[in-house]
């Protein structure tokens, strides 16, 4: 047969570069798109846009496996779907009452088109604020058990952007944040906390601006068997790279089919309060499977805590050390007389609970261990249930529920996982036969099994195992140390808080934060949940509290920003973190602490830039009060508030904590005035804010 000459010269080039290269996939909602497609080496790419801008350039899918025969192409697409969800759910506790999840899905199969021909689906969502995706293993002949030793996930960027970033650190979030441009990005300069993150590697969330005025934040959702997401920096393409946080054994990822892998989201806009108001990663978790929740309660409390971080008190009862758990006479041993968590102290901060309507009190060094506790690969340090001979726990607990306070646990782990584990059991029938209703945990130092890091599979999975155990107990938990948040307070809301992140003890014993600190954590850490930043000192020049060991030290604010941490930096348990003779200089400040909410039917960010300032207004659960927090970095600056969130109609009295004149956070940081002056709907506040400074609202209706 003759074919025509046109013909002849489109079969070998049009047909089968059609047949290789399908077109591509694309989802879309509101200004967010997606499109999905092979590129020539057969590999899986996306990219996103908003709008006319993008967000992120096609970029590579993929898992690499330990056997070498991994989902890194060439792969061919076998098919799509789509679907739209449209559904409102009411958490258990939050930022706001309802929470709306609109997104658009698109799932896509891929497969080897050679042996072992595997498959694997690539799951996404499309949502009007960004994009998550997954990677779905569906059960399947020849592939039960695998090994990921890479993810090959990439988040190619378009230009140069601003970043606000910590190093890729496996065992430590505790760091201040850098800003930069990406090409900057170089963390051998900063000093490890834990082990060293190489060169370019940093932490998730990532908080990206572009010249172009997009906000841009990357982070995952739902890190349930798999190690937390790290990214390697290309500071010449500035492309972000997948890199898996590995275990003892070399490999990332041990997982059996059929498994999936977190979300990874993008979160944009081109307003910055759009970012910090999104649920795309709550919503990308799965609901809480626990029959009830009314035990759950967010709340407030202080602790002997903040008086050990200064140098007045110790955690440890006794001035020695190699101790061994087992064997030893704790009623022998010579107290040192600086033990803060004895009962006549712990019933002073039970009365200052009592007298003014803080739920608990946090003890922390009560149980036997902590003379040698740190830094010696010490497996049997601590057993949860041994009370120091100057620790009453009954006569305590009694006293406790006569003035109507509980008791908040404390479990140092010292990183010894494999003790604690082992213990959880008889620790949290100790708890429930105590009266403690929560319990503060803490993972410091190297992890026990050896090896193993903060931030890998197995203990991943340690957390999750102890908040879902903890949750059968009817027991709640705050955790330290552990990796940072992922938004699974929705599947498991007993877990109020954790801490993952610098937090205001620095302050006592180091540099401290920076002023720009807490303008920064919103758009970063608090991305994935609530953090206990532990808010609220007002004696802010430390030297008074041991002038020899705090010479010079100090909180790097105003104390009206203190109060207005309560707003910025949602959590559901906030601590008044400092000592009761403190509150008791100011009590007038300390009103605000004691009626601000921690459960809010409402929020709105007024205004926001990262790195620079905050404005946040929240309406309290199942009242028509409002509370507004207002933060600024270093400069000082004026805020103009506009209260148009206010039910129209209704009147309202406001109380204004404010920075007093001539205030700054290193000069002048007590400084602060208090005026009141009746508002609605109409009415337009203008804050100054002291260098470092704040200012703290409190809105209470008195009808209309």
């Amino acid at each position: 047969m003759r074919y025509p000459l046109w013909l002849v010269l489109l079969l070998p080039t049009s047909l089968p570069a059609a047949a290789q290269t399908p077109a591509p996939l694309t989802a879309r909602l509101a200004s967010v798109s997606l499109t999905v497609a092979l590129n020539a080496g057969g590999q899986p790419t996306y990219a996103v846009q908003f709008g006319p801008k993008s967000v992120i350039n096609p970029s590579r899918l993929g898992l690499a496996l330990a056997d070498g025969k991994g989902f890194d192409g060439p792969l061919e697409i076998t098919g799509s779907e789509t679907k739209d969800v449209d559904e409102s759910w009411n958490p258990v506790w939050g930022e706001v009452k309802t929470i709306r999840n609109h997104y658009r899905q698109l799932t896509v199969h891929l497969r080897q088109p050679q042996a072992p021909s595997r498959r694997l689906d690539v799951v996404f969502r499309v949502f009007a604020d960004g994009v998550g995706f997954r990677y779905e293993v569906p059960q399947q002949p020849g592939l039960s058990y695998f090994t990921v030793q890479d993810e090959l996930t990439e988040f190619n960027l378009p230009a140069n952007h601003k970043a606000f970033w910590i190093p890729g650190d496996y065992d430590s979030n505790e760091y201040v944040y850098t800003t930069s441009r990406l090409n900057e990005v170089n963390t051998t300069p900063i000093e490890a906390i834990q082990q060293k993150a190489a060169p370019n590697r940093i932490q998730t969330p990532l908080m990206l601006k572009s010249d172009d005025g997009l906000y841009v934040n990357i982070h995952e959702a739902a890190l349930v068997n798999y190690p937390a997401l790290f990214l390697n920096v290309d500071t010449k393409t500035y492309g972000l790279r997948s890199h898996l946080v590995p275990g003892a054994t070399g490999a990332a990822v041990f997982l059996q089919a059929p498994e999936h892998t977190p979300w990874r989201t993008i979160v944009v806009s081109d307003r910055a309060p759009e970012v910090l108001a999104s649920k795309l990663i709550l919503n990308l978790n799965e609901p809480t499977k626990f029959p009830t929740t009314d035990w759950i309660k967010p709340q407030k409390f202080v602790g002997v805590w903040w008086e050990m971080h200064v140098n007045k008190a110790s955690w440890n009862y006794a001035d020695t050390s190699n101790i061994k758990l087992a064997g030893t006479d704790w009623n022998r041993l010579k107290p040192n007389g600086r033990h803060g968590a004895n009962t006549a102290n712990v019933k002073r901060y039970i009365d200052f609970a009592a007298q003014h309507g803080l739920r608990s009190v946090l003890v922390e060094g009560w149980n036997v261990g902590w003379e040698d506790w740190a830094g010696n690969w010490k497996e049997e340090v601590f057993d949860f249930v041994t009370p120091y001979p100057d620790f009453n726990v009954t006569e305590l607990q009694q006293y406790a529920a006569a003035k109507g306070v509980q008791l908040m646990m404390h479990h140092e782990t010292s990183g010894s996982v494999t003790n604690y584990e082992r213990r959880q059991q008889e620790a949290y029938r100790f708890m429930k036969e105590h009266g403690y209703a929560a319990v503060k945990t803490g993972y410091v130092g190297r992890i026990i099994p050896r090896g193993e890091h903060h931030d890998g599979q197995w203990m991943v999975n340690h957390y999750n195992h102890t908040a879902e155990l903890l949750g059968q107990n009817q027991l709640m938990v705050d955790m330290h140390e552990a990796v940072r948040p992922t938004g699974l307070h929705r599947t498991y809301p007993n877990w109020l808080a954790s801490e993952a992140a610098r937090g205001n003890e620095f302050n006592a014993w180091s540099t401290g934060n920076p002023p720009e600190h807490e303008t920064i954590l919103p758009f970063t850490r608090l991305m994935g949940g609530p953090m206990d930043y532990t808010p609220g000192i007002f004696q802010i020049k430390l030297e008074s509290w041991n002038p020899t060991q705090n010479k010079g030290r100090q909180v790097h604010t105003t104390l009206a920003k203190q109060l207005a941490l309560y707003v910025t930096l949602y959590s559901p348990v906030q601590m008044a973190a400092d000592l009761p003779e403190a509150y008791e200089q100011h009590l007038d400040a300390f009103q605000f602490i004691k009626d601000v909410a921690v459960d809010w039917d409402d929020t709105r960010i007024l205004l926001a830039e990262p790195g620079e300032y905050i404005t946040t207004a929240r309406k309290a659960k199942g009242r028509e009060d409002w509370y507004v927090g207002s933060i600024t970095d270093e400069n000082p600056r004026q805020q103009t508030i506009k209260l148009d969130f206010l039910t129209p109609g209704r009147q309202y009295e406001a109380t204004i904590y404010a920075d007093g004149k001539g205030a700054s956070w290193d000069q002048n940081p007590q400084a602060y005035q208090i005026r009141k002056q009746k508002v609605n709907n109409k009415t337009t506040l203008r804050l100054q804010l002291a260098a470092g400074g704040g200012a703290a609202i409190s809105i209470k209706s008195i009808g209309r």
